[in-house]
């Protein structure tokens, strides 16, 4: 691939309180390359309704999504959302397609990937479908950590791995809001350029998890699909947010009339 360097100035619009940046899927992937070759650092948040809705109560983490690198719109309704502003040219920037595009972009460039996340097994087996889907890819780590927050010895063997490896960027497969808290606070402590949270993707590119057709994650109703294949784990989630986001959004528009 033949990348061509260019300035890139992203524009957000404020949704809720969250600075969403106006982008699409390929101009994010030329903006995190461009990143990575000018070993810039910081922190990639991939948020939807889910992420908006918990930094409704949360300001610290509101406060993580507005200092991010970027906040690229997950789902569609941000995107609807984006293109009601006049942000024609906004689109979905989808956790697991940002990912695999990522990967396909790098395949014949330096650029070392490393794996954070995931149930055992989870990342080591992404590693090796990415590997035999992208001849060349280097993907250099991986890291199982437990379903809590790291304790002091577990952090320091993660640092320790990756600075031995020295990823360009990290992907970070947890949930909201665990992963944006990570990588916040995780950013600074670790050798690396760029770490991009991406929920689900490590699931869903290995088969653990059944994903969404594509027609159904164009409609905005992945939430409904993911309700139907888990509710015991997501019918509270969804129970609160869907209904609190339509509430919250007619709120805002009613204000500004």
């Amino acid at each position: 691939m033949n990348f061509q360097r260019k300035a890139f100035i992203i524009k957000t619009f404020g949704l809720l309180g969250v600075q969403m940046s106006i982008v699409n899927l390929s101009e994010t992937v030329e903006c995190l390359l461009e990143a990575v070759l000018q070993k810039k650092t910081g922190y990639v948040c991939v948020t939807g309704v889910h992420g908006i809705i918990e930094s409704q109560d949360d300001s610290d983490l509101r406060t993580i999504l507005n200092n991010a690198f970027l906040c690229v719109p997950d789902g569609m309704p941000t995107v609807w959302m984006g293109r009601l502003r006049g942000h024609r040219a906004i689109s979905r920037v989808y956790g697991p397609d940002l990912m695999l595009e990522t990967m396909r972009a790098t395949k014949n460039l330096e650029v070392r990937h490393f794996f954070y996340g995931g149930a055992p097994g989870i990342a080591e087996e992404l590693r090796s479908k990415l590997k035999n889907l992208y001849s060349g890819l280097q993907i250099v780590g991986c890291y199982c950590p437990p379903f809590r927050p790291l304790n002091a010895d577990e952090f320091l063997n993660l640092k320790m791995q990756v600075t031995a490896c020295k990823p360009d960027i990290i992907w970070v497969g947890l949930s909201t809001p665990k992963q944006e808290r990570f990588m916040a606070d995780a950013l600074t402590q670790l050798d690396t350029s760029l770490m991009i949270g991406v929920g689900a993707a490590f699931d869903f590119h290995t088969g653990r998890v059944r994903q969404a057709p594509r027609w159904i994650r164009q409609t905005g109703l992945e939430w409904l699909y993911r309700l139907i294949q888990e509710p015991k784990r997501l019918w509270r989630r969804y129970l609160n947010i869907v209904p609190r986001f339509l509430w919250l959004v007619l709120l805002s528009v009613f204000k500004k009339s």
